[in-house]
C-alpha cells in the first residue's frame, strides 16, 4: 500500500526565503531520519511565509501505511514554528 499526504503550513515568523527554508530543512531531515518515509516540498517555493510539502511512505498494509502517516502528521504538527492549513491523504 502507498500512501501519498500533501500537507500546507504557514511559518508566520519568516520574514525572507532564507529563514523560510531553515525551518522547512530541519523539519524535512528531522522527518525523513524518524520516520520511513520520502518528503519533498512541491509547492510555494518562492513564497517566504508559506509551504507545500509532500509525504510518500510504502508498506504491506494499508493500516501500517496509516500509523506511518500519522505518527509524521502529529511530528510536523508539533512543530511550534509553523502552522497546518491543509490537510489531504490519497491511497495509491
Amino acid at each position: 500500500m502507498i500512501v501519498y499526504l500533501e500537507a500546507e503550513f504557514v511559518i508566520p515568523d519568516a520574514h525572507s526565503l532564507k529563514e523560510k527554508r531553515a525551518v522547512l530543512q530541519r523539519m524535512i531531515s528531522r522527518t525523513r531520519q524518524r520516520f520511513n518515509v520520502s518528503v519533498a516540498e512541491i509547492d510555494h517555493q518562492d513564497v517566504w511565509q508559506r509551504t507545500k510539502i509532500a509525504v510518500v511512505t510504502v508498506a504491506s498494509s494499508r493500516s501500517a501505511a496509516d500509523r506511518e502517516i500519522d505518527h509524521v502528521i502529529e511530528f510536523l504538527e508539533s512543530n511550534p514554528t509553523w502552522e497546518l492549513l491543509e490537510l489531504s491523504r490519497e491511497y495509491l
